[in-house]
């Protein structure tokens, strides 16, 4: 067995929401039938621990009205670089869903998705994150950084609700970290990546452009995309489930006023906040990195409670092997929207992709799904390879998977 033969996935979690609460739930790899929550892994007869980093408030935050739903200070965690990666940077926005209500925003402030009082102490860094070079191989020696979420709209509000005592400012937590992270020595990198995981995802392709010009031209600027393709879709009753939680989101906080100016010129605001609208105007190289059968778009927007209240889903969602024919059918219908979505973008020579057609989200803040012995791989490249291959220019990266269930890679995902 390899060194990574058996490794820690880290802690991951799905952040779900409905009208006036959030849940998580904890997921279990299939494929290793391990859950995701420990700190510690064991490969061989050598026990590891991943590097744990500390949280650090932006002290000069609340000066900029930059805070978390709460009024707390939002803050990150940092590992320094070294070596031939100290003047390189990689920003991870971390992800976790929205609130789309005032009750949902509210609840949403006793956790550490709306308050810095809840957040972790310290967070591991794993995957795209993690300092080993037999688990990251380009980016190990990176000043790497985790951006909490703390606004419930993806980093891109900036308003109030005073009756409630909420503070939607995505939009200043962002500039206000990017001014910390410069003054701690990005100003000087010579080569950036921007990414982010699930509404971390969705954030790091809205800001991408803004990204960019933080640097001088000379500076390589590239940003990626982790399972923030969420797809304006039809769900199972006919409806548009996300849309109208997307539709909630954009209205509460009113981001028609921070939305990219490019989008909402020819489409309505929600629409906007839908990656498929917006990747077509974005000059930036972006590489999208997206489960063609997303484990939260299934769970959330194709299938939620609200579109099969009978819960004819319910075994399908818990457990791909367990979806129907006709099921397959539908899910297969999603994926090839996502294909269609993305056409022109794919055209670019600039962007990149990599679609594999598994039951994940999130894979690269995961080890295993980022570089590990079984990774999922596309033409025999894991996901870290190929998106090392398309940052660094070492060649074009458009990796679409054939359908499923011809991918015997995939670590699927299953709920209990």
């Amino acid at each position: 067995m390899g060194f990574w033969g058996v490794v820690f996935v880290g802690f991951l979690v799905l952040s779900k929401w409905v009208e006036s609460y959030e849940y998580e739930d904890f997921l279990f790899n299939k494929t290793e039938g391990t859950l995701f929550y420990g700190a510690s892994y064991t490969t061989g007869d050598i026990s590891l621990t991943p590097l744990m980093i500390g949280l650090t408030l932006i002290p000069g935050a609340a000066a900029k009205g930059a805070v978390c739903l709460d009024g707390t200070l939002p803050g990150y965690h940092i590992h320094p670089g070294s070596g031939s990666g100290a003047d390189s940077w990689l920003i991870q926005l971390e992800g976790g869903g929205w609130c789309n209500t005032v009750r949902s925003c509210v609840y949403r402030k006793t956790t550490r998705r709306g308050s810095s009082k809840f957040m972790e102490k310290q967070i591991p860094f794993t995957g795209i994150l993690s300092n080993m070079a037999e688990g990251n191989p380009d980016f190990f020696k990176w000043n790497r950084v985790k951006l909490r979420y703390c606004d419930g709209a993806s980093f891109t509000g900036d308003s109030e609700n005073k009756a409630a005592q909420l503070q939607f400012r995505g939009q200043r937590i962002w500039e206000a970290a990017m001014a910390e992270l410069m003054s701690k020595g990005m100003r000087n990198a010579q080569q950036a990546l921007l990414s982010g995981c699930s509404a971390g995802g969705l954030a790091s392709i809205l800001h991408c452009d803004e990204f960019r010009t933080l640097f001088p031209s000379s500076t390589k600027v590239k940003c990626l995309s982790d399972a923030g393709l969420f797809m304006d879709a039809t769900d199972v009753s006919g409806g548009h489930a996300l849309r109208d939680i997307f539709q909630g989101v954009v209205s509460l906080q009113g981001l028609q006023k921070t939305l990219p100016s490019t989008c909402t010129k020819q489409h309505d605001p929600t629409s906007c906040f839908f990656p498929q609208n917006l990747i077509g105007n974005i000059k930036t190289p972006l590489f999208l990195l997206n489960a063609a059968y997303d484990s939260w778009q299934v769970q959330s927007s194709l299938a939620p409670p609200i579109a099969d209240p009978k819960g004819l889903w319910n075994d399908c969602k818990r457990n791909n092997d367990k979806c129907s024919a006709s099921q397959i059918q539908f899910l297969q219908g999603f994926r090839n929207d996502m294909l269609n979505a993305i056409k022109g973008f794919a055209a670019s020579t600039e962007n990149g992709l990599f679609i594999n057609s598994c039951f994940a989200h999130c894979q690269s803040e995961r080890q295993d799904t980022w570089f590990a012995d079984d990774s999922p791989l596309i033409d025999n490249k894991p996901v870290a390879l190929a998106v090392g291959d398309w940052y660094f220019d070492r060649a074009g990266v458009k990796a679409i998977d054939c359908a499923y269930p011809c991918d015997k890679t995939c670590h699927n995902l299953l709920f209990k």
